[in-house]
């Protein structure tokens, strides 16, 4: 597998604080001083959004999401296939498809209907899923804690951060969190630096490593998070909440607008020329 290090991260320096739990030290991140404002929810994934585009990700705080996509849609599944080997074990060839359509009637058949496959373009997800499953099951699974692990916490008044990880590892040098990918790895540096300081934040310990792994490709990008780092990304959430919440303030209905990759599926791309440009660009590469 290709390994890829986050070194380039500006390291800023022992902005921390311990405090004593007990027997034990307790890291202490200090979460900057906020806006005051209506509660707000920050994911991983809002804030990545964040990172690449303002607009888009206030756009998501007013009910503004992407369509579903095929692409999306079996990612979901995936992930399911995924959970579920973990916690009843391997699912055989003959079973695969039942198991496929009992996680799909389990949670996902909104996003099935507003997709409109056809029985024949659903049977072709569900074998590529398969195909991803014989990857899966090629990874280790030694010292894994646990799975879909959900993360909260409330850093600052009326501000919450969610995440979940796809899965916990215990390794001889602290803790490993992963998150798998069904596609390939693009920039997600953003969403490691996140679990990082959202697990830092609910357990007081810093993760020895994040991942985001690749399972089509086999691609890894790893990172080992430094106190700097864990506050850097603080610093970037807080200064997200300052921007969110003084738009709402001053009814503001745009903010910095990034031409990029992400654009192609954004619900306001038809208003929006950097989307636009950034979309011709990539067409006629």
């Amino acid at each position: 597998m290709t390994e890829r290090s986050s070194a380039s991260t500006q390291r800023i320096g022992e902005m921390h604080r311990v405090a004593t739990c007990g027997d034990r030290l307790r890291l202490v991140i200090d979460f900057p001083d906020v806006a005051p404002g209506e509660p707000l929810v920050v994911s991983a994934t809002l804030f990545v959004t964040y990172r690449r585009c303002a607009d888009q990700a206030l756009g998501r705080l007013r009910g503004l999401y992407p369509p579903e996509s095929r692409a999306s849609f079996k990612g979901g599944l995936a992930h399911r296939i995924f959970a579920r080997h973990l916690t009843q074990g391997d699912i055989g060839s003959a079973d695969f498809e039942q198991a496929c359509r009992q996680e799909i009637g389990a949670g996902m058949n909104p996003k099935l209907g507003a997709l409109g496959l056809k029985p024949s373009q659903l049977t072709a997800v569900i074998r590529e899923v398969g195909d991803l499953y014989d990857r899966f099951k090629a990874l280790s699974t030694e010292g894994i804690r646990a799975t879909e692990v959900f993360v909260e916490a409330e850093p600052a008044r009326d501000v919450t951060l969610r995440g979940s990880i796809d899965a916990v590892y215990d390794d001889p040098d602290g803790v490993r969190l992963i998150d798998w990918k069904t596609g390939g790895l693009y920039e997600v540096e953003d969403q490691l630096g996140f679990y990082a300081m959202l697990w830092a934040l609910d357990t007081g310990k810093l993760p020895a490593r994040v991942e985001a792994v690749s399972i089509g490709s086999g691609e890894r990008v790893t990172a080992e998070p430094d106190l700097g780092e864990i506050q850097l990304v603080a610093n970037r959430v807080g200064a997200m909440v300052d921007s969110m919440r003084a738009a709402f303030t001053a009814g503001q209905d745009q903010l910095e607008r990034v031409g990029g990759p992400w654009c192609r599926f954004c619900p306001q791309l038809d208003s929006c020329s950097e989307g636009a440009a950034a979309v011709r660009v990539a067409d006629s590469g």
